[in-house]
């Protein structure tokens, strides 16, 4: 393959611009507010399913509070009908009149009974309400750390993408004027090799795998022509020779 001495060059240029693009495209990969927003919001959604599991306890807790409520008022209605009577002194039977009055005792015992009941439920609806109310406002809190976290990673990935926008742009007109043979090897050798196809050889090093070429490969690559493409025998990468190659 050939192309001359400033062609080659070139496709350093294009190789420079390809790798400003590829690191561009880690970075927007790999931002720490990405990271923290993926902790974030992991964090958000575990508490979200805590907020949930108390709102249907507390749903449950009111509605075994008004049911013991209900059975309350019940039992004491009931007694408040018998006080009546015999307060009114419409039970003449003295054996009507005692199982009224140790119905009154029964019902003291029970209203007692289901009292302590609805204690015991108001008490564990206290405690789920706060432990709701609790979770409710860390939920508040990750929403509003979230949202901070999402703009401020919306400006870094704003920034990174024109930046990489510009090195696309100005990939475009350089990799337009080499040879369809060369980037097609160069492109090849890219997705071989980590994202560097060429590299420039300097003080007898290559610059894609660092190492320093023998006397005999440096030998063979001063004696080939200006215009021949030469590779890194032991990378493979496409070697462009430069004014500081140290041949």
């Amino acid at each position: 393959m050939q192309a001359d001495p400033a062609t080659q060059l070139r496709l350093l240029d294009l190789q420079e611009l390809d790798s400003r693009a590829d690191a561009l495209r880690t970075r927007l990969g790999s931002l720490p507010e990405a990271v923290k927003l993926a902790d974030v919001t992991q964090r958000r959604t575990q508490v979200d399913g805590t907020v949930r599991d108390l709102r249907v306890l507390v749903s449950d807790v009111t509605t075994e509070q008004e049911r013991a409520d209900a059975d309350v008022e019940q039992v004491k209605a009931r007694r408040a009908r018998n006080q009546q009577l015999l307060d009114g002194g419409s039970v003449g039977d003295p054996k009507a009149l005692d199982r009224l009055v140790g119905e009154q005792q029964s019902l003291q015992r029970r209203i007692g009974e289901l009292e302590d009941v609805e204690l015991e439920v108001m008490e564990r609806l206290e405690s789920a309400q706060t432990d709701l109310a609790a979770r409710e406002a860390d939920l508040a809190e990750l929403d509003g750390h979230r949202a901070q976290l999402q703009a401020e990673l919306d400006e870094r990935q704003a920034g990174l993408r024109a930046e990489l926008a510009e090195v696309e742009s100005q990939r475009g007109p350089v990799a337009a004027g080499l040879p369809d043979d060369l980037v097609t090897l160069y492109e090849r050798l890219r997705a071989q090799k980590g994202g560097v196809g060429a590299a420039a050889l300097r003080r007898r090093e290559c610059g894609g795998c660092r190492l320093t070429l023998n006397p005999a490969d440096l030998a063979t690559i001063a004696a080939a022509p200006e215009d021949r493409v030469v590779r890194c025998e032991e990378c493979s990468r496409i070697l462009v020779r430069t004014a500081e190659s140290g041949l």
